[in-house]
């Protein structure tokens, strides 16, 4: 069982829907975050204890910035959630160069990196005798990839299948990679994507209910957690044994 309470933890995406959530149940179970998006004044008013570390994601050496700022701010790194992400709707065949280079150095290559930076610290976090971890958002379109958002899909099922590799080849370092595909989930991504236009979608999971069922997989050690995890609501993350005292 993963205690989160006095873990440093870095929320990349945190002023997003999902990061949102994600970073407010973290700090309710303790956690010492990192708070980590492009805009300052977003992440200020989550109203998250937290240290604020600003970062475009798309930008390589703003990756490695990150991970050492975040590193800096106790000494250690023990967990990230990757929940920034961006989407593109539209014809396959009708995409453009700075779609695709945006979608995935921000989907894919950013993750990767992300890891690649933080991979040392976060074995001295498990040599440490912690439970290091990385959560990742490949998203139900990893699954079942998606028409018309055939580019996101392909973005997002490259960081899957990376996300499966790693996590067979850091298990004996004490990493685990926790790899989250929810489907549509009502963040407001769809609704500011960085090319074409969203269709009429069906009503989406409840970004808290989302958030509730990856906080509790952290907590129990999951290493996997598919579409079909996320079909009924998530157990309070309090009832799976997590360190409620103070």
């Amino acid at each position: 069982m993963t205690q989160l309470r006095d873990a440093s933890i870095l929320v990349v995406g945190a002023s997003g829907g999902l990061g949102r959530d994600i970073a407010r149940l973290l700090a309710d179970q303790g956690a010492r975050l990192i708070l980590s998006g492009r805009d300052r004044g977003s992440l200020e008013t989550l109203d998250l204890p937290g240290t604020i570390v600003t970062a475009d994601l798309a930008v390589p050496a703003d990756i490695v910035a990150l991970v050492a700022g975040a590193i800096a701010v106790d000494g250690r790194l023990d967990g990230i959630v990757n929940a920034a992400g961006v989407v593109a709707f539209g014809a396959a065949t009708e995409v453009t160069d700075p779609t695709l280079e945006r979608l995935f150095a921000v989907n894919t290559l950013a993750p990767i990196r992300l890891l690649r930076a933080a991979r040392a610290a976060l074995a001295e976090s498990a040599a440490a005798g912690r439970s290091p971890f990385v959560v990742t958002l490949s998203g139900v379109v990893s699954e079942s990839p998606t028409a018309n958002l055939a580019a996101y899909s392909a973005s997002k099922a490259a960081l899957a299948a990376f996300d499966k590799a790693a996590g067979r080849e850091l298990r004996r370092s004490g990493i685990r990679i926790l790899d989250a595909r929810p489907g549509h989930t009502e963040t407001g991504l769809s609704g500011h994507p960085i090319a074409g236009t969203a269709p009429r979608l069906p009503a989406g999971h409840a970004p808290d209910l989302v958030a509730r069922r990856i906080v509790a997989a952290i907590m129990a050690d999951e290493a996997d957690l598919p579409s079909t995890a996320f079909s009924v609501p998530a157990v309070s993350p309090s009832a799976e044994g997590a360190d409620t005292d103070g």
